[in-house]
């Protein structure tokens, strides 16, 4: 049986408009020195001319030989739940969990590549272990921070990440007719979308109520706390939580 290796990182963790995107890429360890002959990096340094090159070859050569992925959309209503009980980083061990099963079915041998979203990059890597359960234990799992800079296979689901993320904000931004500019707090066209966005009786399902930025411009126009989610989903999560670190 072929060694097998997966590489798992996400796009979206900090924009207070749109979807955290999570990805995996599952192959064969001898495939790894073609995502090198293609050139694929960290998609924070490409231009998003070349990553999405990087990505249809990506997917041309999941098609033609046998590479499977992941992929996980967490949109905001999900992410706003979330964070009524838990953290940020505890969502994104649940949704790397998520991605990897998406990708792959458990088996001996396989290692895996973690982009960690911890401070402390050896928990954020045992909480996914045991998010995964005893079916993947026999799976060894890398946690570093930047991986996606070291290592092509993180790289590589870094760029799948990132262009269905961006994708997801371009069909936002068309369906509200206004430009969320990239979703991000700093981004001076997502200030002024939420400005104008936030004016409005009923927000966006798009836009994360947990983020200050948000808060801060429902209640500039509103004058009082923004309403949180229905709190639908913690109950069959928060068991999950209290077992990690």
């Amino acid at each position: 049986m072929l060694a097998r290796q997966i590489g798992v990182d996400e796009a979206g963790r900090g924009p207070a408009i749109g979807p955290l995107v999570v990805s995996a890429l599952n192959i064969p360890e001898k495939d790894r020195p073609i995502l090198r002959d293609l050139g694929v990096d960290d998609s924070k340094i490409l231009t998003k001319k070349n990553r999405e090159r990087l990505y249809k070859e990506i997917l041309s050569c999941s098609d033609s030989l046998g590479w499977t992925i992941g992929l996980v959309r967490c949109n905001a209503r999900r992410i706003d739940e979330w964070m009524e009980n838990g953290s940020l980083n505890s969502l994104e061990v649940l949704l790397f969990s998520e991605a990897i099963c998406d990708a792959a079915e458990p088996g001996d041998g396989f290692e895996i590549f973690l982009d960690a979203c911890d401070v402390n990059a050896g928990r954020f890597g045992r909480n996914v272990s045991k998010t995964l359960g005893n079916s993947w234990q026999r799976c060894n799992i890398y946690s570093e921070h930047k991986m996606d800079k070291k290592n092509e296979l993180v790289a590589a689901a870094s760029i799948i990440a990132k262009v269905n993320r961006d994708s997801a904000i371009e069909e936002l931004s068309q369906e509200l007719s206004i430009d969320l500019g990239s979703g991000y707090p700093s981004d001076p066209k997502t200030k002024d979308a939420l400005e104008i966005l936030c004016m409005q009786d009923d927000l966006a399902d798009c836009i994360r109520r947990k983020w200050t930025n948000v808060q801060r411009a429902w209640e500039k126009s509103h004058n009082r706390p923004i309403q949180a989610r229905a709190n639908e989903r913690n109950g069959a999560f928060q068991s999950a939580l209290d077992e990690w670190e």
